[in-house]
């Protein structure tokens, strides 16, 4: 059988296949994790010692029994998603199903030194997640971000006046940072030499503090809004500074941008780039940016990896104008604010590490 236009039936009916899923999936994957963290599933199993059976959840949960079925559907789709998975094990000497925790689900389990649950909430919060629905209008709007058509004011502002919103935010990438923490842990060669380094959008430190515990002897600077820093306290070699990364950065040896350039257009990427050359300018070979960020790269990523970086580019580039860049781009970038060379190494899974020399 054909339809009008010559397409096989079945090519057809795969097309509705592939269009229902990422429709019903829209709402759905971020809210099943939602409610999986609500309920707390992630702590009862880990705190439970090993798999746990569904008949044993529901009664840990007190789910009444007209909802009992609705939680195995929720259940069976987070293993189907790679949530959970689902074992054998022994139980008064019989054979029974349990679900365990996978290397994804144990990122929400609430007393991991790795919680990622405050990226989950910060990204199904309705203030966040309801700008999506203005794509269409964001598409004519010359230069404005979906912020901006959705809200009036462009993320940054948006935060400063919304402090609740603000805190989570800075909540999200103080647990984001906590991983690329761990990464850095392993990269000790990348600070080989230096004495002092400014985190420029640093934040509330997470990652500063963790520098400054592996080299005590190095002055660590974190340079972020005013309204991030004001109430923080530093250390003997942990300083905060309120200031803006477009006027000016603190000299040091070493600057870090993490996370920082992909939120920027090209200008105000190498205006970006021009002070932290700037800051660094008496350094001599001992001066370098480090940059810690996305470098899309299809023809070697896996699919999964490619997925997820052209999903982040989607949101950069529809948030705040920013962008996720190729190698090619990176390098323009870096000769037209006056680098000479760098050097692309691997970081965590979705992120590469970059150091350029002036």
């Amino acid at each position: 059988m054909a339809s009008n236009d010559g397409s096989k039936a079945s090519e057809i009916f795969q097309g509705q296949v592939h269009l229902y899923k990422h429709l019903f999936a829209h709402t759905i994957d971020a809210m099943s994790l939602k409610w999986m963290i609500e309920l707390g599933i992630p702590d009862i199993i880990h705190n439970h010692g090993q798999p746990i059976t569904l008949p044993k959840l529901v009664s840990i949960l007190q789910v009444s029994p007209t909802k009992v079925r609705g939680v195995q559907s929720l259940i069976h789709y987070l293993t189907h998603t790679g949530f959970f998975e689902r074992v054998s094990i022994l139980e008064n000497m019989e054979e029974k199903e349990a679900y365990a925790l996978t290397a994804a689900s144990q990122l929400l389990v609430k007393d991991n030194n790795l919680c990622l649950v405050p990226m989950v909430e910060g990204f199904v919060d309705p203030c966040l997640a309801g700008v999506w629905s203005h794509l269409k209008k964001w598409t004519y709007e010359d230069d404005l971000t979906l912020f901006d058509v959705s809200v009036g004011s462009n993320m940054w502002e948006f935060l400063d006046k919304n402090p609740a919103s603000n805190r989570l935010f800075n909540e999200i990438f103080a647990a984001d940072s906590k991983m690329m923490n761990m990464a850095l842990r392993g990269c000790n060669w990348v600070f080989e030499g230096v004495e002092s380094i400014v985190d420029v959008g640093g934040g509330t430190g997470i990652t500063a503090k963790t520098i400054c515990e592996a080299f005590p002897n190095m002055k660590c600077i974190v340079l972020d809004r005013p309204s991030v820093v004001e109430n923080l306290s530093g250390t003997n070699n942990l300083t905060y500074v309120g200031g803006d990364m477009l006027k000016s950065i603190p000299k040091a040896d070493a600057i870090l941008l993490k996370l920082v350039l992909h939120n920027w257009n090209d200008k105000d990427c190498r205006k970006i780039l021009e002070n932290c050359k700037e800051a660094i300018s008496d350094k001599g070979s001992r001066g370098k940016v480090i940059v810690v960020d996305v470098v899309m790269n299809a023809s070697e990523d896996e699919e999964e990896l490619t997925g997820l970086k052209l999903l982040i580019d989607v949101r950069m580039r529809c948030f705040i104008n920013g962008k996720e860049r190729k190698e090619e781009e990176w390098k323009k970038l870096f000769v037209e604010a006056g680098f000479q060379s760098y050097k692309i190494s691997p970081f965590t899974g979705y992120l590469s590490l970059i150091q350029i020399y002036p």
